[in-house]
């Protein structure tokens, strides 16, 4: 949470907490886009004054900064979990891609918003950098996978990790909470149809 310059925690007007004004902003990002949605939008969603979002964030690049992270440390949050488990490294990137669909599922608006980020302003950049070193060891993961001999080695690395992360991020355009499936069914289905696929079977590695 943001602090002001006596440290403590930046207040707004009682019912309007950071968290709630960053839902509404960060769908309101996604509906209409993050160029196109106005602080004087946000203050008409929010049933505001622009003043009072101002009390809580001092531009709407605070805004956009806020949920980006929110979406990012979700996600790198996922491979300090897959360390801690340990495991072969095939093991590691089963965790790696279970968690995030995870977060997908769970933080669906603030991974969408990541989606869609193209780097247009400085936030932007910040973003899709932390975004490509993530996908750097997600690629990491996958040689090390390749090297150990649990992962089929004639399919290169680099679009081993695209093709598991364009299907995984495809997620966001179909996908509606409440549906047939939940995160965990929906995680299953995923190492079923990639890692699968490329896993060398038992009886053949080396």
């Amino acid at each position: 949470m943001s602090e002001n310059g006596n440290g403590s925690q930046r207040r707004g007007r009682p019912g309007y907490d950071q968290q709630g004004i960053l839902r509404v902003a960060v769908a309101a990002f996604n509906e209409f886009g993050y160029d196109a949605t106005s602080m004087g939008v946000l203050a008409d969603r929010l049933g505001l004054s622009k003043s009072a979002i101002y009390h809580h964030f001092a531009s709407k690049d605070e805004i956009l900064d806020r949920a980006l992270d929110h979406a990012l440390s979700s996600l790198e949050g996922v491979f300090d979990e897959a360390d801690a488990a340990g495991g072969s490294a095939a093991d590691r990137l089963d965790h790696v891609l279970r968690g995030a669909v995870h977060v997908l599922v769970a933080e669906l608006p603030y991974v969408t918003l990541l989606l869609r980020v193209r780097g247009n302003t400085e936030v932007e950049r910040r973003a899709l950098a932390r975004r490509r070193a993530f996908d750097t060891r997600v690629t990491d993961l996958v040689s090390a996978a390749q090297s150990e001999g649990t992962l089929r080695s004639d399919i290169d690395v680099r679009i081993v990790e695209r093709l598991l992360f364009g299907m995984i991020n495809s997620i966001v355009e179909w996908y509606r909470p409440g549906g047939r499936e939940d995160a965990a069914r929906l995680a299953d289905d995923v190492i079923a149809v990639a890692l699968d696929g490329l896993r060398v079977p038992s009886r053949s590695r080396v």
